[in-house]
């Protein structure tokens, strides 16, 4: 039977839930335990896939096509293993769940409550994956904070599922906040205190306090935390503001957060945590030999969630380049002014970002006719690979009216059209083009080479597509489809050539980078940045 450890949050909201979650299940499956990490977030929506960027950051796609939290990037990343859609749940999704079986009658004519049919529902979502896929552990991260109206039905059905399985086989991990008032030049502790208290009244005691701190935790203050949220000195974790998030594993390892949880949980496991790979991409962030600058032209650049899974494919191919990559955020908006050279002239490499909507188009496009003429190294990412369709379409081919039909829905040359499968769909939620396909490289083309095979698969999260119809003329002048969906013919790669590097892609390749496992494009990107780097300053 597999056993449930159950991440809550307390104080204050983004203390890094995930992170220590991710965290405690890397050193958990280095000791060769099978783990996974799912996430209830207690918003009303049934996914975020409606939910602007800047509202909730990114939206993350699963291989299984479910749009889901952020968060569960960080467990991909961490784990190097695919979630899906039963790693994330929302409050919509259960509700919608439970409204759709008492329609159908499945409740023999009962009033349908939150107790027990709403945390019923809760504690299938929570035990399903363990079911499905036999691991020895599953880890919840329960969104939001103790002390939240919309939490509530999740702490009863962990109260719930704590009782049915018994406490030897279930683990509550609470993460808090230790404030340092400078005035006083101390560390407090009663707002931890009063977040414990929150948890006891909804009738859960934490087995483990995490606590984020800017200054390392005495042994006074440990004890102070033991007897006053009454458990044992031992479990309570100091969890100190990192470099970086991928210092927090050897951080918990250090604090034996591990080793207090298997204790717990009456797990007899003597593997000591094999991390060498982790600690040798840590080695090669840490001491990087070269560094470069990456524009990233965006259209969500005030919050940087909204590209996380993007700022971290950086870090993770920096790291194989033994590079340091600064990523410089641009907004589209700005480069609509005029004067694109100016902004972009100091860049080694720019990526176009993915996005929605009209705002903020021209400005990439002037980026990426910059980036076109003055052979810098490009990288677009599904919007930012259209636009370069539409770019060369305008400025080589002399397609003036060039454009999608996204951004101007009656134009007479649809280079990038929506599909027709999705011309009949009203609905916004979970009905793009999602999850993984299929795609067939070229040989000798940029991105053959950095993959090194022909057949890969990708995700995907789009309505719009390239237009087949101007495919023959675009090649002609250069603009090659180097990769293609074999089912379909749908253009998935385009690559110029007589240029260093300039590839678009319709998928979003972010999404499967580890640091394990950088994507391979991300990797290339950052190598021709490099080669265009030392031809920079050689001209200077």
């Amino acid at each position: 039977m597999a056993k449930y450890i159950f991440v809550t949050g307390g104080v204050t909201s983004s203390l890094g839930k995930g992170i220590i979650a991710a965290s405690l299940a890397k050193l958990l499956q280095s000791r060769g335990i099978r783990v996974t990490i799912q996430k209830f977030d207690p918003y009303i929506n049934v996914d975020p896939g409606t939910l602007n960027p800047y509202e909730h950051g990114e939206c993350y796609v699963t291989e299984d096509g479910a749009e889901t939290d952020l968060d569960l990037g960080h467990y991909e990343r961490f784990l190097n293993i695919p979630t899906s859609q039963a790693n994330n749940v929302t409050t919509g999704r259960i509700y919608q769940t439970v409204i759709e079986k008492e329609r159908a009658g499945a409740f023999l004519g009962k009033t349908v409550q939150v107790i027990p049919h709403i945390t019923d529902e809760i504690k299938r979502r929570i035990t399903l994956v363990a079911q499905e896929d036999m691991y020895d552990i599953v880890i919840t991260e329960i969104g939001g904070t103790v002390g939240d109206i919309e939490s509530l039905p999740y702490l009863e059905a962990l109260r719930q599922l704590r009782r049915e399985v018994g406490k030897d086989n279930c683990v509550v991990i609470h993460l808090t906040l230790i404030p340092y008032l400078k005035a006083a030049k101390e560390l407090k502790t009663k707002p931890t205190q009063h977040s414990v208290k929150e948890l006891l009244q909804a009738g859960i005691q934490p087995d483990i306090l995490v606590c984020r701190t800017e200054h390392h935790l005495p042994k006074e203050l440990r004890e102070k935390l033991a007897l006053f949220c009454n458990v044992d000195e031992k479990s309570v974790i100091e969890a100190i503001d990192a470099e970086t998030i991928y210092d927090v594993p050897l951080l918990m390892l250090k604090e034996k957060l591990d080793k207090t949880v298997l204790k717990k949980l009456y797990i007899k496991n003597n593997n000591e945590p094999d991390l060498h790979h982790w600690k040798e991409f840590l080695g090669k962030l840490k001491n990087p030999t070269r560094e470069i600058n990456i524009g990233l032209v965006g259209k969500y650049n005030e919050l940087q969630d909204a590209y996380k899974s993007i700022y971290e494919a950086f870090i993770h191919a920096g790291a194989v380049n033994e590079c340091k990559v600064n990523v410089i955020p641009i907004h589209s908006e700005i480069l609509e002014n005029g004067d694109v050279g100016t902004k972009l002239k100091d860049l080694q490499g720019v990526l176009v970002a993915p996005g929605f909507g009209e705002r903020g188009i021209n400005g990439k496009l002037e980026a990426i006719r910059y980036i076109r003429e003055h052979k810098v190294p490009f990288f677009g990412i599904c919007l930012g690979m259209q636009c370069a369709v539409v770019e060369f379409c305008k400025n080589v081919l002399g397609i003036k009216n060039a454009n999608s039909t996204e951004v101007d829905p009656k134009t007479k040359e649809p280079v990038i059209d929506l599909m027709p499968e999705q011309k009949k769909i009203t609905l916004k939620g979970g009905t793009m083009r999602l999850g993984s396909y299929a795609c067939k490289i070229s040989k000798n083309t940029l991105s053959h080479k950095a993959y090194g095979k022909s057949d890969i698969s990708e995700r995907h999260r789009h309505r719009y597509e390239f237009n087949n119809a101007y495919l023959e003329r675009i090649e002609s002048a250069g603009l090659m489809a180097t990769g293609k969906n074999p089912d379909s013919g749908l253009v998935e790669i385009v690559e110029l050539k007589d240029h260093p590097f300039f590839v678009g892609v319709q998928y979003h390749p972010e999404l499967k980078s580890t640091v394990e496992n950088p994507h391979p494009l991300f990797v290339a990107f950052i190598k021709a940045a490099l080669v265009n780097s030392e031809l920079f300053f050689s001209a200077k």
